[in-house]
């Protein structure tokens, strides 16, 4: 299974883009970055939560501290699929992500705690996931979510990259991902999430086709979209 970088602390930050903003910023992206190695993929995710769902209740309530655990592939997985088990912490704006590589049906059960934390370089980031495992007591799959990617770097700072998704959709219910990428739609169709991450200030070009086309930094969480919109159609059904 080929070797990833493991660590990484940067700034993240997001957009909800129309359609019309993401065709403006087209040419100017394409003039400026290429795309990343894994150009276009279907990401696949599920989020690890308490019974009384702890971690996004946190996070949506803005701390300056928060973290989240989940496991990511980027394909529909079979068992042997690489699948990186992430646990990944904001605070003040920094985000710190540690995760490491295992086949699919091994990090099911590694969350389940019943594999064993990986060995070698990898040791020390699982023994940080086995205790977050233990801190939170009876946590288990909660989402799973999925959109489409579409993944660029700068062509002169490989610390500069940029995401565009579309297509976000969730569901809690049958969380396997080895079931297919189905679920009920985050976002309308013609609107799409922007992140821009980066260890340094973004560049000027950057900045200035943002200022051009009124795109502005959001606070947007696929997994607290799709948890507030559960919340809702329960309560709207209450009210019923």
């Amino acid at each position: 299974m080929a070797r990833s970088k493991n660590i990484f602390t940067r700034i993240e930050k997001k957009y909800r883009l129309t359609e019309a903003q993401r065709t403006a910023i087209m040419p100017v992206l394409n003039a400026h970055m290429q795309p990343d190695l894994f150009p276009c993929s279907t990401v696949h995710s599920i989020y690890y939560d308490t019974p009384d769902m702890r971690l996004i209740r946190t996070s949506i309530e803005g701390p300056v501290y928060k973290e989240k655990l989940r496991i990511r592939c980027y394909t529909t997985p079979n068992d042997d699929t690489e699948t990186f088990v992430e646990l990944k912490k904001k605070y003040k704006g920094v985000v710190y992500k540690r995760r490491i590589s295992m086949r699919y049906a091994d990090a099911i059960s590694f969350l389940a705690g019943k594999g064993p934390i990986p060995s070698g370089s990898d040791e020390q980031i699982g023994k940080e996931i086995a205790y977050a495992l233990r801190f939170y007591k009876g946590i288990g799959p909660a989402y799973a979510l999925f959109c489409e990617r579409n993944a660029y770097i700068d062509r002169e700072d490989p610390n500069l990259r940029l995401t565009i998704d579309s297509n976000l959709r969730y569901r809690t219910h049958d969380v396997d991902l080895r079931n297919g990428s189905f679920g009920k739609l985050l976002l309308p169709g013609n609107q799409y999430i922007m992140e821009i991450k980066t260890a340094f200030a973004m560049p000027l070009w950057l900045a200035k086709l943002l200022d051009e086309n009124k795109i502005y930094p959001t606070s947007f969480s696929k997994y607290g979209t799709a948890y507030k919109l559960d919340l809702k159609a329960a309560l709207d059904e209450a009210n019923n």
